[in-house]
Parts: C-alpha cells; sequence; structure tokens
C-alpha cells in the first residue's frame, strides 16, 4: 500500500511541474517574434537613413547647379559707340529651361525629405518609399533633360560648329563658359546621386 501511494505523488508532482512550465514557453515566443522583426528592419533603417543622406547631397549638387547657371553672365571689357558685348544665361532659351528645370528638383528634393525620414522610422512602410521611386524617377528625367540640353550648348560655345557656322565664344568668353560647365557638371552629378537613391528604394521594397 505505502508504494502505490508514493506511485501516485511521484506522478501529481510530475504533472505540477509540466504545468509551471507551459508558461514559460508562451511567453519566450513573442519575445523571439520581436526581436526577429527588429532584425528584419535594420537592413531597411540604414538604407533609409542613406538615402536620406543622398538626398541631402543632391540638393546641394541640384542647388549648386542652379545658383552658377543663374549667375552666368559676362561683358567684355571693350565696346564700341553701339554695341556693348555681354553673354548671359537668359540669352539662350536652353540655359533658361535648365535653371527652371533645376530650381523645380531643388524644391522636390525639399519636399521629399519628410518621406525619407518616414522611412528611417518607418522601415517597414511601402506606400512612402514607392511614391519616392515614381516621383525621384519623374525627377530623373527632367534633370537628365536640363543637363543634356544645356551640355550640347556648352559644347557649341567651346568648340563651334563650322557647317551651320557657329563660332566658338569661349575664346572671348571665358568665364561665362567655365561657370556654365560647371553648371553642367554640377547637374550630371545630381543625375548620378538620383539614380543611386532609385536603386536603393528599389532594393529596400525588394527586401519587403
Amino acid at each position: 500500500m505505502e508504494k502505490s501511494e508514493s506511485t501516485k505523488i511521484d506522478v501529481v508532482e510530475t504533472n505540477k511541474e509540466r504545468k509551471g512550465k507551459a508558461p514559460l514557453l508562451g511567453t519566450a515566443a513573442p519575445v523571439v517574434a520581436t526581436q526577429v522583426e527588429h532584425a528584419k528592419g535594420g537592413p531597411k533603417r540604414g538604407i533609409a537613413i542613406f538615402d536620406l543622406i543622398l538626398r541631402i547631397a543632391a540638393f546641394a549638387s541640384a542647388l549648386g547647379a542652379a545658383v552658377a547657371m543663374a549667375t552666368t553672365e559676362e561683358t567684355l571689357p571693350f565696346f564700341t559707340q553701339f554695341f556693348q558685348f555681354e553673354a548671359s544665361y537668359d540669352d539662350l532659351p536652353t540655359f533658361t529651361f535648365f535653371v527652371v528645370a533645376m530650381a523645380i528638383v531643388v524644391a522636390y528634393l525639399v519636399l521629399s525629405v519628410p518621406f525619407s525620414i518616414v522611412c528611417i522610422v518607418r522601415p517597414h512602410a511601402v506606400v512612402p518609399r514607392l511614391l519616392l521611386i515614381i516621383f525621384d524617377t519623374v525627377i530623373i528625367a527632367l534633370t537628365t533633360g536640363a543637363a543634356g540640353s544645356a551640355a550640347a550648348i556648352v559644347y557649341l560655345a567651346h568648340n563651334g560648329n563650322q557647317d551651320a557656322n557657329w563660332l566658338a565664344i569661349c575664346q572671348q568668353f571665358g568665364d561665362f563658359c567655365q561657370r556654365a560647365s560647371g553648371a553642367v557638371v554640377a547637374a550630371f552629378v545630381t543625375v548620378v546621386i538620383l539614380l543611386l537613391m532609385v536603386v536603393l528604394s528599389a532594393s529596400a521594397l525588394r527586401r519587403h
């Protein structure tokens, strides 16, 4: 009889131990899930931070291009009784378009910063990142068009065109051509940065 009673007591203690261990397993599962979720957000948050840095760099280069072109003008030190030799960016519609386009790019980059910050705070958000990809692509097209057309004019200013009887003016208006060339280079730098931003955003969406 004593042996049977001791056997029953052992069985009861085993059940209690099992009941006591069950809540521990239940509480450990949410903790592991939270850690996995946080680990998944790490790379996306890093991409979002890098995107913000690139966005600021693109803003700086676009602003430099717009200001450089908008202040491009030169007046030669000699003149005649009826003519004064002067060159300004607004003498050429292509350069005027360049200034307007780069001003639009600068405004867009400023307005896009809050969306980039949202992607940092909420790295798993899809809509802000998708909007950035769409509008970044549109801005790339605008910047490329402005930079390409301005580059063609700068090339003609440096080399001219004998077939069309267009003379190279950079020998006379050296400062004018130098500033215009710098603005075009800054615009192409902006295009490269924007392309890198689109690639990063697409990579972050692919990880979703």
